[in-house]
């Protein structure tokens, strides 16, 4: 006789319960296979198999544990990956077997799509109902036992950065890398030690602490990196290097610019992906990854890097233990777009030649006054560091005088031969002004104020400029404003000049006044050009928000003023720029004080020849005819 439906149901829940406890497989009950699919797919998604039974290929049963397991390792480097599992219609039956058709949609890192269809086969076996047959297959067609699916990353070739002409400033270049084997190494004190004292011979300081640290928690045949060295620098040390015991070379190509400090500030760094960029970006960078560090590499890094492509491939062991890789699916990667700028390459190179003349932090920026390209953008002495030519906030000295002479003539509060006096000091509501080095000229022209640089005259006119003819004359010049020139900058903070004290001291630049080198170099092309024009360092992308032309600016008030600026070379604090070729130059000196109660100034020189303006300021380098006019000498003579 035999036993009923319900009794049959019955029996094989018993089954089910004994083959759990045992720790073998779940049952999946006598529903059909369309059933079974479902919780499979469902368990699959959710991380959970016991409710689905399965059994191998072979006929052989198969824990959904262990089932679980080798899914997860065929998945390999996808296994955490988002993936949507979907059926493509019921299964086919073939008497106790059937088949469906099913969809995995990956979503990569990254956000790539990788989509393929994979066949899930089941089996009923008699009262246990619909079991799925577990298979590599599952997974992937071309999967079998031992195989995983991994990832393999494409870097994109990573763009240029252009100069003013379309030709490449920052490029790859070859560098070699110097490195150690700390097995290799009898004596390694001595050796580092030599090492150092090579370097230092190209200006190279090696930070023999951190190389120890590396050294010792490497292992003894590793190949420990020291230093990276173009090669022209590595040319001049490298067969004292290679003689030393243990060092060891490798040639590569990296992202550099023309030469170390070629505005190495504003242009910034590729270098390897450190730990931070890691953590900040683990969608888009992945350990040995180029990336942008500082300035315009920084901030433009994602264009620049373009889009790594990526392949799944099935990792397969050989008969010799080794690994194949065999592509199953690539995205190819996107190369980076370039970014253009507007330096040139021969007036960079004078300018960085002529920051290094001092060896005081200065800054040095160049702007063409017929289009207002930033043509050179240099920071001395090493061209690192902080980028005071285009972010500096200090106060501009007697360089703002070309300002307030701005205010003052439009306001017809003064003309070039108006005798204006000059005492050696000048007080206003109890505070006394002076003159550099006590100078005191008496009644003299007003253009001998200018070119001679007398505060105290200054001091005297700030009552007819007023706060309104300072503001006025300032954003007349685009100072104080925003701009958008494609990188960080400072284009001026501007005093309020709200009491007599302060109205007299930003006269001449001091007071709450503070402005960059670019900033002090726009408005001095304005006065060659005779109207503002925001200054350009990046053209392609071009910035959004670059702020409009200004109106021109009244030929009254321009001429008399280009005339004062050539009375500073020809007869003033910067004759020794009268004799440099090349055409008139026209310019203005300045010394500021940056810190009550100290002596300690900024030195500075604006001024322009030919089509080109240009700010020089020196920290702490005292006047600006000492020390900031020999560097624009040096520049201007540079590119003669």
């Amino acid at each position: 006789m035999h036993p009923s439906g319900r009794a049959r149901r019955a029996l094989a829940a018993l089954g089910c319960l004994a083959l759990a406890a045992a720790g073998v497989t779940a049952c999946s009950g006598t529903d059909g296979p369309g059933k079974t699919l479902d919780t499979f797919l469902d368990g699959w998604r959710g991380g959970d198999l016991s409710k689905v039974g399965f059994v191998t290929a072979a006929g052989g049963r198969i824990s959904a544990k262990d089932t679980y397991t080798q899914l997860q390792n065929l998945s390999g480097d996808l296994a955490k990956s988002p993936l949507l599992l979907s059926k493509q219609g019921e299964p086919e039956e073939t008497g106790d077997i059937a088949s469906a058709p099913i969809k995995l949609d990956w979503t990569l890192p990254g956000g790539a799509a990788w989509s393929y269809q994979s066949t899930v086969r089941l089996t009923k076996a008699g009262s246990d109902g619909w079991r799925v047959v577990w298979e590599p297959a599952v997974v992937h067609g071309e999967l079998t036992d031992g195989d995983r699916l991994e990832l393999r990353r494409k870097p994109a070739d990573r763009a240029d950065i252009l100069g003013l002409d379309g030709s490449p400033i920052v490029t790859q270049r070859p560098v070699t890398v110097v490195g150690v084997s700390p097995e290799q190494m009898t004596n390694r004190d001595e050796v580092l030690d030599d090492l150092s004292d090579e370097l230092k011979k190209i200006k190279v300081n090696l930070d023999l602490k951190d190389l120890r640290t590396r050294i010792e928690g490497s292992k003894p045949d590793a190949f420990v990196d020291v230093i990276t060295l173009r090669q022209a620098d590595y040319d001049k040390v490298g067969a004292r290097i290679r003689a030393l015991e243990g060092t060891l070379t490798r040639e590569d190509v990296r992202e550099l610019a023309p030469s170390r400090v070629f505005a190495r500030a504003s242009l910034g760094t590729v270098d390897a992906a450190t730990r931070e960029d890691l953590d900040a970006n683990p969608e888009t960078l992945a350990q040995g990854d180029q990336v942008g560090h500082g300035g315009l590499q920084q901030r433009y890094d994602t264009r620049l890097r373009g889009i790594p492509g990526q392949s799944v491939v099935i990792a397969r062991k050989t008969p010799d233990d080794k690994v194949e890789d065999s592509q199953i699916f690539s995205i190819e990667p996107i190369a980076g777009a370039p970014v253009k700028t507007a330096l040139d390459t021969r007036t960079q190179n004078a300018a960085d030649r002529a920051v290094a003349t001092v060896k005081q932090p200065s800054a040095l920026v160049a702007i063409r006054i017929s289009d207002s390209s930033v043509v050179a953008v240099a920071n001395g002495p090493d061209g690192g560091g902080t980028d005071t030519a285009l972010t500096g906030q200090v106060p501009a000295g007697s360089t703002f005088k070309m300002v307030s002479a701005l205010g003052l003539l439009d306001k017809k509060a003064v003309t070039l031969d108006a005798r204006v006096d000059c005492p050696k000091t000048k007080t206003v509501d109890g505070r006394q002004f002076k003159n550099s080095h006590n100078m005191a000229l008496g009644s003299v022209p007003f253009r001998t104020d200018f070119a001679k640089s007398c505060n105290t005259a200054f001091v005297n006119l700030a009552p007819k400029l007023g706060a309104d003819g300072l503001r006025d004359a300032a954003a007349k010049l685009g100072l104080g404003a925003k701009w958008d020139v494609g990188a960080d900058s400072f284009a001026g903070k501007i005093s309020p000049a709200d009491t007599p004290t302060e109205l007299a001291a930003a006269s001449f630049g001091q007071g709450a006044t503070a402005v960059s080198p670019l900033a002090m170099a726009g408005a001095t092309a304005a006065v060659a050009r005779g109207r503002f024009r925001q200054p350009r360092l990046v053209l392609e992308p071009a910035p959004p928000n670059a702020l409009p032309d200004r109106p021109p600016l009244a030929e009254s008030s321009i001429t008399p003023l280009k005339t004062m600026m050539r009375q500073v070379v020809t007869d003033g604090t910067a004759e020794a720029l009268k004799d440099v070729p090349g055409g008139p130059v026209h310019g203005k000196t300045g010394t500021a004080e940056f810190a009550n109660g100290s002596e300690e100034t900024h030195a500075w020189f604006i001024g322009w020849q030919g089509d080109l303006a240009f700010a020089v300021m020196v920290q702490k380098g005292g006047a600006g005819a000492e020390a900031a006019v020999p560097v624009a000498e040096s520049f201007l003579r540079a590119l003669r």
